[in-house]
């Protein structure tokens, strides 16, 4: 799977980022070729997917059973690699942080990309949530019935969506970071929750800027403390890799495994693979992700043979 924190580690934006030489990759799927010694409940030969801790992106993976899961029977590799990150990160975020419950309302930024389709999916299990979601305008007709009112992500959404409800929204998630940390506070019902897990606006051209990144901090409204007690907000972040490989949730996170793939086996969500990429091609792979033009997931194939160039 490639995944907008890819292209953060590929610009350095991350805290502490590997020594190179390093294989970047958070997550994949395969068929199981070698077992450690104590492995209990898979064989070899087993369909799974998998999150490692870097190197996800090579034809032979390595990493602890904990973070192993088995793929249904009618799940294809290509969704099974598209499949933990996106839904184990909008389902913590929905129903871990924010409690998302019946008639509630969400705003998502990015509403086209992989978080922001599982999202919308995982909204509609529950009944009557309204989901907001903030887009490029050329993706809104292929993703217009999965969010109850779109929106161009250049447009003034907080007046959009204060037209459309009065009082605001019951949850913010928020992958921009910068100037629309203080819009999504501002749209907040009180006891309402904004979620920061992500700041794909860090990541500009093709080298790491540290204008930008500070730019983009600079422009997050200061958190006021006294505010937040006196209406009644709750901010809080998300960040799965460090829940999984620097906080031990591994078996948290397999608990919410469980319940998504009991909602996959039910019909209930399925994820949106928008392309799949020979290895060779993945500069022109983040490039798209990059320029915002996926819709879903991109999907690194280990096995497709490059697409010739038309000459």
């Amino acid at each position: 799977g490639l995944n907008f924190i890819d292209l953060m580690v590929r610009q350095g934006n991350i805290d502490n980022p590997p020594k190179t030489p390093l294989v970047p990759g958070f997550e994949c799927s395969g068929i199981v070729e070698a077992l450690g010694d104590s492995v209990k409940g898979f064989e070899i030969g087993d369909r799974v997917m998998a999150f490692v801790n870097y190197n996800a992106w090579a034809e032979v993976v390595c990493t602890p059973v904990e973070f192993v899961y088995k793929i249904p029977d009618d799940m294809s590799f290509s969704e099974a690699a598209a499949f933990p990150m996106n839904f184990v990160t909008a389902y913590m975020m929905l129903f871990e942080v924010a409690n998302l419950r019946e008639g509630m309302s969400v705003l998502v930024h990015s509403a086209g990309g992989g978080v922001g389709q599982a999202v919308a999916q995982l909204c509609s299990t529950i009944p009557n949530v309204t989901v907001f979601g903030t887009a490029s305008s050329f993706k809104h007709e292929a993703i217009k019935n999965s969010v109850t009112h779109l929106f161009d992500r250049n447009a003034d959404y907080v007046q959009e969506v204060k037209r459309i409800s009065v009082d605001g929204v019951d949850i913010v998630l928020d992958c921009l970071c910068g100037e629309n940390t203080g819009k999504g506070l501002s749209l907040l019902k009180p006891l309402g929750t904004y979620i920061l897990y992500g700041s794909s606006n860090m990541v500009t051209g093709e080298t790491k800027s540290f204008f930008s990144f500070a730019k983009s901090w600079w422009q997050v409204e200061k958190v006021n403390p006294i505010k937040l007690y006196e209406e009644n907000k709750v901010i809080a972040g998300f960040s799965l890799l460090n829940l999984l490989f620097k906080q031990n949730r591994g078996g948290l996170v397999k608990g919410v495994m469980d319940k998504l793939l009991n909602l996959y086996n039910s019909k209930k969500i399925k994820p949106v693979v928008d392309s799949l990429w020979a290895l060779e091609e993945v500069k022109e792979a983040m490039q798209r992700i990059h320029d915002r033009g996926n819709i879903g997931k991109l999907i690194l194939d280990v096995e497709k043979a490059p697409t010739p160039l038309v000459s």
